[in-house]
């Protein structure tokens, strides 16, 4: 008896998909809920279990293919996996010695060129983590004579074929780089987009993390970083300037009653913007577990649709990066987002004397058309002014 295994259902508003890594070959055995291709949509990346223990049969779709939901993926001959025929004995190795790896890891050593095998695990039971990949080819770098060009891309270049002194390599672009390139056109092509900057003292903050990060760590189970900071300052700020909340539909503007904040985050993928919903209802605590979850979901690719879809204002921190000042580019079809930097001590005149200071430039880039320059500089100094006394943030004054 054999079943078809077609692409599933599609989230709301993706088109179709594109067929990224087959992790079974024709004629492998899979078993029941086993992962055996993933499909790359506009933002997140989707796995396609077996429904049935089996052998699989001839693939329909190919890597780079496009798909649509409902579209023929592969057939399995339904049967006990453990008991397959000849395509087990044959394979190449026992399916037993092919290390477990999650779908980031997977795509991290596939682009890499790197065996698996050759990686040492640290996660539970011998589990190769993103980290144990980095690390070794951090290993292979340092070991390496050539200076001049990392290894990683040497292998690469090698596997492909290409040699020379000047070597080229044409890729396509990936569906969730294809993407962002069309909404950065997108925001820039279709929204007035202007900047401004200011400058923030931390010196506050640091002494109130200073003070209470041991204890706060200990209560919550998660450290007090910036990041709660600023999206609860954008909260009270975007409340007394609601126009920084809006969007632009077609001639209208809609306000919104609520505050879904984007926090971008870099992945193996590409940057990525999952969504904090109702952050002005959340506190201190829900936030930074909210914000730790998102970045261990962008690393290993398990963000849903629904939590990139929407957002009433977004906040970029270019600063973990090393990111001295930028311009950040709207998210479409947001009104404004806020770019963070790095923290930098610095000398400041404060009280007549000059003083050392962890001292942060922000940038805000507003669409002109629905928010006023006085309205974004004065929403900019309103975040300056509640994160230099943070308990404007408690009393919401």
């Amino acid at each position: 008896m054999s079943t078809n295994v077609t692409v599933p259902a599609l989230p709301e508003s993706v088109a179709d998909a594109t067929i990224l890594t087959w992790h079974k070959k024709p004629g492998d055995p899979v078993s029941r809920d086993e992962n055996i291709v993933d499909l790359e949509t506009d933002k997140v990346v989707l796995e396609v279990p077996s429904p049935v223990d089996g052998i699989l049969g001839a693939i329909s779709a190919a890597e780079g293919d496009t798909v649509t939901a409902g579209d023929m993926l592969t057939v399995i001959q339904e049967g006990s996996a453990a008991s397959a025929p000849a395509a087990a004995e044959t394979a190449e190795a026992p399916a037993d010695d092919e290390p477990v790896l999650t779908p980031a890891v997977r795509r991290l050593v596939k682009e890499k060129g790197i065996d698996p095998k050759a990686v040492v695990g640290t996660g539970k039971d011998g589990r190769i983590l993103k980290t144990d990949v980095t690390a070794y080819i951090e290993s292979l770098e340092a070991s390496s004579s050539k200076a001049t060009a990392p290894i990683t891309q040497e292998s690469e270049i090698t596997q492909t074929g290409i040699e020379g002194e000047r070597p080229e390599q044409r890729v396509p672009m990936t569906r969730l780089r294809a993407r962002i390139a069309e909404r950065l056109l997108e925001a820039q092509q279709n929204a007035a987009i202007l900047t401004t900057f200011n400058e923030v003292d931390l010196q506050a903050i640091n002494d109130l993390r200073k003070n209470y990060k041991d204890k706060f760590e200990k209560d919550h189970e998660v450290k007090l970083g910036f990041m709660s900071f600023f999206i609860k300052a954008s909260v009270e700020a975007l409340k007394q300037f609601p126009a920084v909340n809006a969007s632009v539909d077609g001639k209208d503007i809609i306000y919104h009653g609520y505050y879904d904040i984007g926090i971008a985050v870099g992945s193996p993928r590409g940057l990525v913007v999952p969504i904090l919903r109702d952050a002005d209802q959340l506190g201190f605590a829900d936030t930074e577990k909210a914000v730790r979850d998102f970045g261990k979901k962008a690393n290993d690719g398990s963000l849903s649709y629904e939590e990139l879809t929407g957002g009433t204002f977004t906040i970029s921190n270019g600063g973990v990066f090393g990111s001295m000042l930028s311009t950040p580019i709207l998210n479409p079809p947001q009104s404004a987002i806020l770019g963070m930097h790095t923290i930098q001590q610095r000398p400041m005149v404060v009280n007549g004397e000059i003083v050392v200071r962890p001292m942060m430039y922000l940038a805000l880039s507003y669409d002109h058309r629905i928010v006023d320059g006085r309205e974004a500089v004065q929403f900019l100094v309103t975040i300056k002014n509640m994160l230099e006394d943070p308990t404007r943030l408690l009393l919401q004054v």
